[in-house]
């Protein structure tokens, strides 16, 4: 293994800083606004939202990131998502990094921008701009400023969420990747997660850079389901900084491997993050299918199992009802043999088959429910019918989702 984790978050890369600040648009007063600044130019990678109603930030960031141009700035606000705000929103995306331009001397063209929150309305802009100068102040690149940032683009979410690794390429040199998100509820990503920022010092030209990204997004943040709904929010941006000093990365050589293993770690372990803390969850599901024949059979199928509402109830019931996992997988589109599929289930409490070739293998209920009554939770599909694996994330649906939900916007 080429890397090794470590603690951090976007600030754990050599030349980037970050500040949290509450500006007033959450209506309880917590820290809405947050600024990721670069000593120097960056390169750039990015995806975003599939989903054709596409908020005003995602349209300028994928502007930017197609571009080619460099970036030093990302400022981000929670509360108000910016989306279905017509041509007003995209001025204000202008206006925003205009703003953080002036604050840090930078190029407007050098600053992306990303919001979170209520869809349809528009940004309070005295307090976006006056929360640009009061981040530009706070910048600092210790581990507290970069929590300070994950803190302050939280919604619903419950906990922070951060990673960090550190690479070690062929010449010996180190490289660090870390990165923070948010998501909690909207969470049924179909490009990336619903926000989430990296930050690396490797030295990666800007194509490498984005084949790395692009790569490790379908098997990390798009393999992560809480409710079925992609947001029309989502964005994915990582920065280099190029201030590691190792070979330039130009190629996809050994460097670039154990970049995007790295790279693909930090992933994996926002996505997981973003599952456990799934709006009124108190699990997180895990559901991993092997032998499948290809691997695209194996990622649909285990992303059909995580979205099911019935299934996830069931775990949330503590209730080992198999049938609501094999039909999820029979209407996924998927191919598979249902009479080949063993299903096992597994957390801190054991581990249980509970199904043999299709069939109920008369199983301990007790030890099921036991099992289930766990916090994190693992349900392997045994298909039997070729080499390829996949696994997706998801948690329990609860009364609390319904209850967060009903009333989102009051």
């Amino acid at each position: 293994m080429s890397f090794t984790i470590i603690e951090g978050g976007v600030t754990a890369a050599q030349g980037f800083l970050a500040a949290g600040c509450a500006a007033g648009l959450k209506k309880n007063g917590n820290a809405d606004m947050a600024m990721i600044f670069a000593k120097t130019p960056c390169e750039v990678a990015g995806t975003f939202t599939t989903n054709r109603v596409k908020a005003a930030p995602v349209v300028w960031d994928r502007d930017i990131v197609s571009s080619g141009a460099k970036v030093q700035a990302i400022v981000v606000n929670a509360g108000v998502a910016n989306a279905c705000t017509g041509e007003q929103g995209l001025a204000y995306c202008r206006e925003t990094a205009e703003e953080a331009a002036k604050a840090l001397n930078v190029p407007a063209e050098n600053v992306l921008v990303a919001s979170t929150g209520v869809i349809g309305r528009q940004l309070p802009m005295d307090k976006i701009t006056a929360g640009v100068r009061t981040l530009a102040g706070k910048l600092g690149d210790c581990l507290h400023d970069g929590t300070d940032a994950a803190k302050a683009i939280m919604t619903t979410d419950t906990v922070v969420k951060q990673a960090a690794v550190s690479v070690t390429f062929a010449d010996g040199s180190v490289a660090t990747i870390g990165g923070c998100c948010k998501g909690s509820g909207m969470i049924h990503p179909n490009m990336c997660t619903m926000l989430s920022f990296i930050t690396t010092d490797a030295c990666i030209c800007k194509e490498m850079l984005q084949k790395a990204l692009s790569e490790v997004v379908p098997d990390t943040f798009n393999m992560v389901s809480v409710d079925g709904d992609t947001s029309t929010n989502d964005t994915c941006l990582l920065m280099s900084s190029e201030m590691a000093g190792n070979t330039r990365i130009n190629s996809e050589n050994t460097d670039y491997t154990a970049f995007k293993e790295g790279l693909l770690d930090v992933c994996t372990r926002l996505a997981r993050q973003m599952a456990r803390d799934g709006e009124g969850a108190t699990a997180l599901f895990e559901m991993r299918v092997i032998h499948a024949r290809t691997k695209e059979d194996a990622k649909v199928l285990a992303r059909s199992v995580v979205s099911s509402a019935l299934t996830k109830a069931a775990v949330y019931g503590h209730d080992a009802n198999w049938g609501r996992i094999l039909c999820a997988m029979g209407y996924s589109g998927a191919v598979f043999e249902p009479e080949k599929v063993d299903l096992f289930l597994s957390s801190s409490a054991g581990r249980i088959q509970i199904l043999s070739n299709g069939v109920d293998t008369g199983y301990s209920e007790e030890l099921a429910t036991e099992i289930l009554s766990q916090n994190e939770i693992l349900c392997v599909a045994d298909c039997k019918d070729g080499n390829a694996s996949a696994d997706a994330w998801g948690c329990d649906l609860t009364h609390k989702y319904v209850d967060i939900n009903a009333d989102y916007r009051s």
